[in-house]
């Protein structure tokens, strides 16, 4: 164990002030587990907290610890945790429950407006040296799978989470907008769950000034087809108005990019051609499945990572990330294990 005060955090304050700070080592309570930190991989929501101090209704109004895509040690279990025990390797799902509310008995536990999350205002992230977690969302990680890879089973959910509520089967047709972290765990799951072909623009499609339509027309000339499924994974409105304009009739769009509260999109040409609209937010019950995926090398997340940084470097690390340089940037929690 640390001594006290080694407990190095990353903590935005309020627009434009991100800060390294040492914290006190928490205690775990019965039903918790104390994490030494080991990968913490930075995700765009970070950034934005970083640099506007709200996402939404979410605002910073306190100093609040950034970091949920995170993997770690346990060593220390509250007295009622059974199922960890000190030494264990634990991929971290960032959203608890505080109570058994009609989302999580139905559940879609996600959905609970009372859900504990990770770096998300008022909740304290783990981007730290030591963090205390509820024992049940923490996932023990198979010997033949990294700290990186368990970090990754975050970004990877929400991709296991989308293709699931967009119905992606066994030779699915499938379009994915917008190629960060996100549209490729959506082009990895995708494949996996049996789509026959996957277009995504930024690789397979290069967007420069094409309107909604060409891009849609481009899309369909790629695939032969139009697909039965799109997955918008940038917020962004042209981008949504392609998306309807490029799925088939009687196809899925699912929403995951999240941009202005309010967009213009065609909802009519949509809504004549039958084409179902959903949203996801974050994901539920995919730690195990992700596990399970990682384990059996069904999905290779690793080329995913394309920079490291020690805890010590975050303000660095924060830096590359929002120059939009690499994929993903990882942070090292652990001063004497920086292995992936």
């Amino acid at each position: 164990m640390a001594a006290p005060g080694q407990n190095l955090a990353v903590v935005v304050h309020r627009a434009g002030d991100l800060r390294l700070e040492n914290h006190p080592i928490p205690e775990p309570g019965p039903n918790e587990v104390l994490l030494r930190m080991h990968s913490v991989g930075i995700c765009g929501s970070d950034v934005h907290y970083w640099q506007h101090g709200r996402i939404g209704d979410f605002v910073v109004k306190d100093p609040m610890v950034l970091g949920h895509e995170a993997s770690g040690t346990v060593v220390k279990v509250g007295s009622g945790v059974t199922h960890l025990k000190p030494g264990d390797r634990v991929a971290i799902e960032p959203g608890v429950p505080r109570e058994m509310d009609e989302f999580c008995k139905t559940g879609r536990y996600n959905l609970s407006p009372a859900i504990f999350f990770c770096a998300t205002p008022p909740d304290n992230g783990n981007l730290c040296r030591y963090y205390k977690h509820n024992a049940s969302y923490c996932y023990k990680l198979p010997d033949n799978v990294t700290f990186e890879e368990g970090a990754l089973i975050e970004p990877l959910s929400v991709g296991i989470h989308a293709c699931k509520r967009a119905g992606v089967t066994l030779g699915s047709k499938v379009f994915v907008s917008g190629s960060g972290p996100i549209g490729l765990v959506n082009v990895l799951v995708a494949k996996m769950m049996g789509a026959a072909a996957v277009v995504i623009t930024d690789f397979t499609i290069q967007v420069k000034n094409e309107t909604p339509q060409e891009v849609a027309s481009k899309v369909e000339s790629l695939l032969g087809c139009m697909p039965e499924i799109t997955v918008e994974c940038t917020g962004v409105q042209a981008c949504i108005q392609a998306g309807i304009y490029a799925t088939r009739s009687g196809g899925t769009l699912v929403l995951v990019g999240l941009g202005p509260e309010m967009v213009t999109v065609p909802i009519v040409n949509a809504a004549v051609r039958e084409v179902d609209i959903r949203g996801i937010f974050r994901y539920c019950n995919t730690w195990p499945v992700a596990i399970a995926l990682l384990a059996s090398k069904r999905i290779n997340v690793k080329p995913l990572v394309t920079h490291r940084f020690p805890l010590e470097k975050a303000l660095e690390a924060f830096e590359t990330t929002k120059r939009g340089e690499g994929v993903k940037v990882m942070l090292k929690c652990d001063p004497s294990d920086q292995n992936p």
